[in-house]
């Protein structure tokens, strides 16, 4: 079946989803949406004139399937070159379209998802009849079911078919594509353990049939350039040999186009590499490892398979499988028919042998393709069986990873709460360090303050001394000045006295000044500093001191004459002391010193020596 046929199919859904009145005819407004969608689809040139140059001269109103086909040959499907565009987005587009009109929810909720009724769809037209309306007969049907419970490892029960034939007559004939999606999804077809599988079977024969896809899996490539080995996912189709970096088919990498020329053949094991093959083009050879010797001999096979399509001209092995299978039945027709009219045996039995030894290919062929798939599924399954161990071996490692994970956390919180608590423990050591320090300055402060404190004290002691030394010094030149001075002092007091006591005839008043001058002795005596008194004082010296006192009472006792002298009396112009009163001694001595220079022939104005000194 050409490309043009293929997708007059789906053009048909979409076509016949526009017909709301089921007339067979659609209006040229609907008709020029749905060629604008399929220019679109096909990555074709929108031409939207020719439409109207086209139906020009029918202006009666809609235009019949008869009439739009003309068109649709002419100026979208003529135009169409496979390669350019994407045969799963055209089919999609017209899926989107019937499927609004004829589409039932039960069948959604049933065992079919809305992508497994896409992929079913492809698949019906696929194997349908070339005849219109469109449907699937019992053997195509048979085969279809078989594959998907072959992709499920389960074995196909015919009896529910059969079941399902046997009350409904008018399916014997042929089964439309929304027949079979509500019987399917029922589970009056096949037997479903779970959706999920039944989703998984329909998408590895979706991509077997409709993709043409003969094996897939991952293979060892040695590099052109940097001749390092990769892992690859190699996808292998009539059309060659494509390779990606992963099954998500997102990033391709590169292709190996197999052409008659190319040679597949088996390479001794090298560079560590075993089970190597290599597939030889014109222009390169390309090396190849598969995980074990099985997988290389279904890769070989699978190749030179691709190999031998490409000598016979064929671009799609399921295509001549279904050519195969029609052209048997067609066989199987005429005989029966021949058969009925009773005509010449050798001629039936030749057609008769004739059928059989296709049916005998076709069956070979089908095998052959059924090994290859089957192998190619038990590698897949051990593949997944390999995945799955290693996802268990990976998750075990990442439970580890998480306990161990775990444990440095509740390691890393325990340290975390120590240095925390050596941290504070840290502070309160600075705080008291700090304390400490304070403490230490105002112990340092306090001692420079005792012992300034000391040595002023020292210094004090150290005046005081000194001032207590010449203190005695005055005191011991005092004292023998006084010595000096006592023998003509008490002289002249003596004869004084005798002079002037037959003049002094009031005794009373005499005795006052002395009853007074007493008190005033001891007050000056007792005023003087400590350091100036001597404690061992003999009464040689109280003696003497009587006698000085009595010298200086007579002196005072006596009488001035009215007209007297007043110059020869020593007077004195300032105070030693000004503002500060005269000690006892200080007093004596400036007495004794006014007498004696009294007694001399003038005064003299100078200070005594003590005064001098002080």
């Amino acid at each position: 079946m050409d490309l043009q046929s293929e997708l007059l199919k789906s053009i048909w859904y979409a076509f016949t989803s526009l017909d709301v009145e089921q007339s067979g005819k659609v209006s040229k407004s609907q008709l020029k949406v749905l060629s604008h969608n399929l220019y679109t689809a096909l990555n074709i040139p929108h031409d939207p004139v020719a439409l109207e140059e086209h139906f020009k001269d029918n202006n009666n109103g809609p235009v019949s399937n008869q009439g739009y086909m003309p068109y649709l040959n002419k100026y979208i499907l003529a135009k169409a070159t496979e390669g350019t565009f994407s045969k799963e987005i055209f089919d999609e587009l017209c899926w989107t379209l019937t499927s609004k009109k004829n589409f039932k929810p039960t069948i959604q909720h049933g065992l079919c998802s809305q992508k497994d009724c896409f992929k079913l769809f492809c698949l019906f037209n696929l194997l349908s009849e070339d005849r219109y309306p469109l449907v699937i007969i019992q053997p195509e049907l048979e085969y279809l079911l078989k594959k998907i419970s072959s992709a499920m490892s389960l074995d196909w029960d015919e009896t529910l078919l059969e079941e399902l034939l046997s009350q409904n007559v008018d399916l014997q004939d042929g089964m439309s594509v929304w027949e079979f999606l509500e019987h399917l999804s029922a589970g009056q077809l096949l037997r479903v353990e779970s959706k999920e599988a039944f989703s998984l079977a329909v998408e590895d024969v979706f991509m077997e049939m409709y993709h043409n896809i003969i094996k897939k899996g991952y293979l060892l490539k040695k590099g052109h350039v940097r001749r390092n080995w990769q892992e690859r996912w190699f996808v292998l189709k009539p059309s060659g040999l494509t390779y990606f970096v992963c099954e998500d088919l997102k990033e391709k990498k590169g292709e190996i186009p197999l052409e008659e020329s190319c040679v597949v053949e088996n390479l001794p094991d090298k560079e560590g590499r075993r089970c190597l093959f290599c597939v030889k083009t014109p222009n390169r050879t390309y090396e190849m490892s598969a995980t074990n010797l099985k997988h290389r001999v279904d890769w070989v096979q699978a190749m030179q398979t691709v190999l031998r399509l490409r000598a016979e001209g064929k671009t799609s092995l399921h295509q001549e499988l279904k050519l195969s299978r029609r052209k048997q039945r067609e066989t199987l027709q005429r005989s029966h028919s021949n058969q009925s009219d009773n005509s010449e045996p050798t001629a039936v039995e030749a057609s008769l042998h004739s059928a059989s030894e296709q049916q005998r290919e076709t069956e070979r062929l089908e095998q052959h393709i059924e090994s290859i798939i089957q192998k190619q599924r038990e590698v897949e399954a051990k593949h997944k069986e390999e995945e799955k161990q290693e996802r268990e071996k990976q998750q075990a490692m990442q439970i580890d990873l998480v306990r161990q994970l775990e444990e440095a956390k509740e390691a890393k919180e325990k340290m975390t709460a120590t240095l925390t608590e050596m941290e504070k423990e840290v502070q309160q050591q600075k705080k008291r360090i700090h304390e400490l320090e304070l403490t230490q300055l105002k112990l340092e402060e306090a001692l420079n303050a005792q012992i300034h404190a000391r040595l002023e004290e020292d210094r004090i002691r150290q005046d005081l001394e000194s001032q207590l030394a010449e203190e005695q010094a005055k005191l011991a030149e005092l004292l023998l000045r006084q010595s000096q001075q006592e023998t003509p002092a008490v002289r002249s007091q003596d004869d004084t006295s005798t002079k002037t006591r037959p003049i002094n005839q009031q005794p009373e008043e005499s005795s006052q000044p002395k009853t007074e001058e007493v008190p005033i002795h001891e007050s000056a005596s007792t005023a003087a500093p400590p350091s100036i008194q001597q404690p061992e004082e003999s009464g040689h010296h109280n003696t003497e001191m009587l006698k000085h006192w009595t010298v200086q009472l007579n002196r005072l006792m006596k009488p001035i004459a009215p007209g007297d002298k007043s110059e020869h009396l020593p007077v004195k112009p300032t105070c030693p002391r000004q503002g500060q009163a005269l000690t006892s001694t200080e007093f004596i001595t400036k007495v004794q010193t006014g007498v004696g220079q009294e007694k001399g022939n003038g005064y003299s104005p100078s200070p005594p020596p003590q005064e001098e000194e002080e």
